[in-house]
């Protein structure tokens, strides 16, 4: 696609890198549970009554609820649940995620020329490791965070899930279409509160379309093409063309036919990248669900 090259006043670029660098400045040397709260209350036009707040002075009740909703320390979301991982680096990356969600609600997310500089400035801090440029678009649901590894020049467009449940590695110069669901975890079929995490990898120039699916430990080889709704079951090899559900590998890129795999069935090589199960710490269990599972006759 050819891209016209344009950009905010100079004034306003200004403002924008200023902005950015302060927030970045004091993530890297404030308590980021602090900055989040702080940061967010200022996005919402909250400040003073957050201020308020802060102090302890007397505020309506719903008033309160909202204004400490902005600390993400007075908030429980999902992952905390996960036993598999460690709670001191799920807290920390929560916080992350939690400003870049609320961010993402707010009307100056809709501004790509702050929007694309605070999420790469987020991500520095919140991925396991970021590349330079890249282009993260709004709604992005982060399910960790500290388990992806991204390459440079990748983009992730709108509602694009990055569960990484598991370990999540995504190359160089990738692109996501809006919709796509990566996932690094899957539910037995039977006991769905049993998880198996996995490592899922997106290899440079992959490519994959609106609505695609790619299921926990496949992996997408180079300048492999998914296409629109496409879920393979199975590795894509590199500069293949798959799509359908299950994906079949139904073309090789044009010109990469001397060095492509012959097409045919995808290899199933999940469970080669299956994730040791391990609970870093005590924690008590639950079933969410309160059912038994055993089999007629046998419970």
């Amino acid at each position: 696609m050819t891209k016209r090259e344009v950009d905010v006043p100079p004034a306003v670029r200004e403002q924008i890198d200023k902005t950015v660098e302060e927030i970045d400045a004091r993530l890297a040397t404030e308590e980021t549970a602090a900055v989040v709260g702080e940061v967010l209350a200022d996005l919402f036009g909250d400040s003073e009554e957050y201020g308020r707040y802060q102090r302890g002075e007397s505020l309506p009740s719903m008033t309160r609820m909202r204004v400490q909703s902005y600390d993400p320390r007075n908030a429980l979301v999902e992952t905390e649940h996960w036993a598999e991982q460690e709670l001191a680096k799920l807290r920390e990356s929560k916080c992350l995620r939690y400003l870049w969600a609320g961010f993402d609600q707010s009307p100056l997310s809709n501004n790509v020329a702050f929007a694309l500089p605070f999420r790469q400035m987020l991500a520095d801090h919140l991925f396991a490791d970021a590349g330079e440029n890249l282009r993260l678009f709004s709604g992005i649901k982060i399910q960790c965070g500290h388990n992806i590894e991204m390459g440079d020049n990748t983009v992730i467009h709108n509602d694009v899930l990055l569960d990484d449940r598991g370990k999540l590695t995504i190359g160089d110069r990738v692109s996501v279409a809006d919709n796509a669901h990566i996932h690094t975890h899957a539910h037995d079929t039977v006991d769905q509160t049993d998880v198996t995490t996995y490592e899922t990898i997106l290899e440079d120039d992959v490519r994959l379309g609106y609505g695609s699916m790619i299921s926990a430990g496949c992996r997408i080889g180079e300048n492999a093409m998914i296409g629109a709704d496409a879920k393979p079951l199975g590795d894509v090899p590199a500069h293949h063309i798959a799509a359908g559900s299950p994906a079949k590998s139904v073309k090789i890129k044009p010109g990469w036919e001397s060095v492509a795999a012959d097409l045919g069935p995808l290899e199933d090589n999940r469970e080669s990248r299956r994730l040791n199960r391990e609970f870093p710490e005590p924690y008590e269990e639950y079933d969410e669900f309160n059912r038994s599972l055993s089999p007629p006759g046998e419970g």
